[in-house]
């Protein structure tokens, strides 16, 4: 596939079918939105044909498989123990939500469902390894909660491995340097059976060819970069839309706006912003950039932090000051699908905005700049916090310093949660899959063993 952004045309190329070539064509568009998703991360790693991934429901049936065949094949009596030891040795590179999951759900189907199929002593010869590169797993949720994950996992026989780097994936073998504190790297091998790499994301082919049409507006080498009203930068007529894990909102420098604002807001023309100025100054701001709104929601204790001399007023300096702090404790949204389904219903409204209006006060709207009147609204995050499963409970956030960690009721929170955006089928497929998870919540083991079998196919 490819873009045409000034005639304005989609380029699909169509697979070959009974190796015919198909020839080429061309979809116009008025508005496009490219929402292509993100593909996994190798850092450059050799080897990496080697690992499975995590990324749609064929590999999740992949891996099933694979697991499966894995415990057939370690229950040969012919196999011997060293292989049988490789077997049922599985590796999770990466320790972020994904990874943890994973090797929560793997222990849950080694402990809960595969024993009534296969040996039980196989139990004695499985371990579960998740390597991670910095010195505690789940690094985006507090530091208790990923002590708490640890400290589980540990009492499960789940081995994690900290400040640790994966050099190479050969056949059967993970190569990775582990550097304690203090200490020199040292070059450690872990054979296994099943290698799961969930190390990041990256940009897909598709996403890097656009970016390379606007070399320009595009050098985030992670993301597409679009404004706050998820407009693609570098399409001065606004038609060109991103969202989900293949764009990032564009962090603006406020100091670069620094007379901008305080021109504005300084009515009087003093040289100095009043109280009433500064927080009109801030509320216009956050109007513009709403990343900036969790920076400045208190507004009086602001205004005297940064009013060094006491002046009861906030100058250029002491504001420029203020900006520059405000700038460095930016952060871009995280690549989850909390932050992508809110931005699909955001610009679903827009987009219906923008289909009930004339066409030419539709096209003035989408090219609208952030001071035009006529701009449509920009792109709001509401965090709903996050949650991780870690075998039969769960860990998360919920607001700001509102922690859960573990425990029966924080099971039932996270159940409680899933279904209900199960209810909404933004998390799941279809209500039927919605009757399958309360089937198997309620009687797991036979749930699961009814399932565990049959063919994906």
């Amino acid at each position: 596939m490819d873009v045409d952004f000034t005639s304005k045309l989609v380029e699909v190329r169509p697979r070959q079918a009974d190796g015919i070539p198909c020839k080429p064509f061309y979809v116009p568009y008025d508005i496009l939105v490219v929402g292509i998703g993100a593909q996994s991360i190798t850092h450059g790693v050799t080897g990496i044909e080697n690992v499975h991934f995590l990324k749609n429901v064929k590999d999740a049936v992949q891996l099933k498989k694979q697991i499966i065949d894995n415990y057939e094949r370690a229950s040969i009596p012919g196999t011997t123990p060293e292989e049988r030891r490789k077997l049922l040795s599985f590796v999770v590179c990466g320790g972020g939500p994904t990874g943890v999951e994973f090797a929560a759900e793997l222990l849950d189907m080694i402990n809960e469902d595969l024993v009534y199929f296969f040996p039980k002593i196989l139990r004695e010869e499985v371990s579960v390894n998740i390597i991670q590169s910095r010195d505690h797993i789940l690094n985006t949720f507090d530091a208790g909660i990923s002590k708490y994950a640890e400290r589980k996992f540990k009492r499960e026989n789940l081995n994690i491995i900290t400040n640790a780097r994966v050099n190479r994936v050969d056949p059967g073998m993970v190569v990775y340097s582990e550097k304690p504190p203090g200490e020199e790297p040292v070059i450690k091998e872990i054979p296994f059976g099943l290698c799961l790499w969930s190390t990041g994301i990256a940009m897909t082919p598709f996403a890097q060819l656009i970016a390379s049409h606007l070399p320009e507006a595009q050098k985030n080498n992670r993301a597409l970069e679009v404004d706050s009203r998820l407009r693609l930068k570098g399409i001065p007529d606004g038609s060109v839309y991103s969202l989900g894990d293949c764009s990032t909102i564009e962090n603006p420098r406020l100091v670069d706006h620094i007379m901008d604002i305080f021109i504005k807001a300084d009515k009087d023309k003093s040289g100095a912003l009043s109280w009433d100025e500064f927080r009109d100054a801030v509320k216009s701001m956050v109007r513009k950039f709403p990343i900036t709104e969790t920076h400045v929601n208190k507004l009086q204790s602001l205004f005297e932090r940064y009013d060094e001399d006491h002046s009861g007023t906030i100058d250029m300096d002491e504001l420029r000051k203020m900006l520059s702090d405000i700038d460095k404790k930016f952060t871009s949204l995280p690549a989850t699908a909390q932050v992508a389904h809110q931005q699909g219903k955001f610009l679903g409204i827009q987009l219906s905005k923008l289909a009930s209006m004339p066409p030419d006060q539709a096209a003035r709207c989408a090219a609208a700049t952030d001071d035009d009147d006529g701009a449509l609204e920009p792109f709001r995050y509401k965090h709903l916090g996050s949650f991780a499963y870690i075998g039969n409970t769960a860990v998360g956030e919920i607001g700001p310093g509102i922690r859960i960690m573990g425990g029966l009721w924080s099971l039932y929170l996270w159940r409680s949660i899933y279904l209900s955006e199960q209810g909404g089928q933004t998390m799941a497929i279809s209500w039927t899959s919605g009757d399958t998870l309360i089937a198997q919540w309620r009687h797991p083991n036979r749930a699961k063993q009814q399932k565990l079998l049959d063919s994906p196919e």
